[in-house]
């Protein structure tokens, strides 16, 4: 049987590449296309109804020790392995550190607080560490007795299920990666599941979007860019009608190619498709669904790329909102042989024991250079701004009537 305190590390935070793969390609992409931006907040957002506020003192304590930490030599060449980051971004980051002088942890409105507020290339790293952090604190706190065989009890179940609707539906193509490093029960839980699924669901379980363990296991880090680019446009100069358009430019500008996978809900699917024209269509592989109606998503897509005379199966749909094993074979069945799609899956994996309720807390961009900038979802509850005059602008200036 094993020990109760195998799941739960001394030290949180034990590596700069404990992080998300998308977080290091928008790092590249804010240095080139960019200008500097000196002042940029991320803010904590906890949806769940959990009160925070008794578990703060810990959680300081854990993030005090990402204060000076740096990627190693080692970390430094894997890095320096992917063919499209350049010698000038690799120096930054062998230069770089976690400062966190630029965390400020308090409470507001009965809630814990948690903000990084500092130069743009200085605080972008620091949206996993503080979510990963929150939430194995509070399972170490709750579930101190949950151990590896109540991690492989769920994992085990679920892989056979999955198999089976594979070998049932015929589904050869059918593939998903872990997305599930910032609300995971723990790190070594994580690790146990990607180590799992390695070895159980071979040419299915295709990666992870965690550095660190997509390193330490030889897989493939998957991850290309989120909500915050897009929501970084909306406050640097650029025409706000014209920002979504100026970051798909950006994002053509740097990779050239490459990382092709565009997310569509800062400011909803409807408003995306009237700004993703031929020319951004040919130039992207495809789209990465992360709120509102999956199936209604994949449609609009479809209808989309055939109005702009592009076959939808040389495209892909990466489906990545709160997803379970259920509902990914529902889409993938739902779409197959209209369009290619694939899956990232988060909590459902990382975070999926008996008698556990997984956290639900993001960390967003909420000021660029003192001004606020918003994301405006496909799905209710998931919209977020601190300034209502602003969201309102936004909506107007994108005809967003719904939200």
């Amino acid at each position: 049987m094993s020990s109760p305190t195998q799941l739960f590390r001394d030290h949180l935070n034990f590596s700069a590449l404990d992080n998300d793969f998308y977080k290091m390609n928008m790092w590249q992409c804010f240095m080139h296309q960019y200008p500097y931006v000196e002042d940029a907040e991320y803010k904590l957002v906890v949806r769940s109804d959990v009160d925070l506020r008794p578990y703060r003192e810990e959680i300081e304590q854990e993030l005090e020790n990402l204060n000076g930490l740096q990627f190693t030599d080692a970390e430094i060449q894997w890095l320096s392995n992917v063919p499209w980051y350049t010698k000038d971004f690799i120096e930054w980051v062998r230069m770089w550190s976690y400062q966190t002088r630029f965390l400020t942890i308090g409470e507001e409105d009965g809630q814990l607080s948690i903000r990084a507020r500092g130069p743009l290339m200085h605080i972008n790293h620091f949206e996993m560490p503080v979510l990963s952090t929150i939430s194995e604190v509070y399972h170490r706190n709750n579930h101190p007795e949950k151990t590896i065989d109540d991690v492989d009890s769920t994992l085990l179940a679920k892989t056979d299920w999955l198999k089976s609707q594979i070998d049932q539906h015929k589904m050869k193509n059918l593939t998903f990666a872990d997305f599930g490093t910032r609300r995971r029960f723990s790190a070594t839980t994580q690790q146990h599941m990607i180590n799992q699924f390695k070895k159980l669901l071979p040419g299915i379980f295709t990666g992870t979007s965690n550095m660190y363990y997509a390193k330490e296991m030889g897989l493939t880090p998957i991850g290309t860019m989120a909500h915050e680019i897009f929501m970084l446009s909306q406050q640097i100069g650029v025409q706000l009608a014209n920002s979504q358009k100026h970051t798909l430019e950006c994002w053509v500008k740097e990779f050239r190619g490459r990382l092709g996978c565009a997310l569509t809900d800062v400011i909803g699917m409807d408003a995306f498709v009237r700004d993703f024209d031929l020319y951004f269509a040919k130039l992207f592989d495809g789209l990465r669904h992360d709120s509102g109606d999956p199936k209604m998503f994949g449609d609009k897509a479809i209808k989309m790329y055939e109005a702009l005379n592009i076959d939808p199966m040389t495209k892909t749909l990466v489906f990545s909102d709160g997803l379970n094993f259920q509902q990914m074979v529902s889409i993938y069945r739902y779409f197959e042989g209209r369009i290619k799609v694939s899956f990232g899956i988060g909590t459902y994996l990382s975070c999926d024991l008996a008698d556990v309720k997984p956290l639900n807390i993001v960390m967003k961009l909420v000021h660029v250079n003192g001004r606020p900038v918003a994301k405006i979802s496909d799905a209710p509850g998931k919209n977020l701004c601190e300034d209502e005059q602003f969201v309102d602008y936004l909506k107007k200036v994108y005809r967003v009537t719904w939200a």
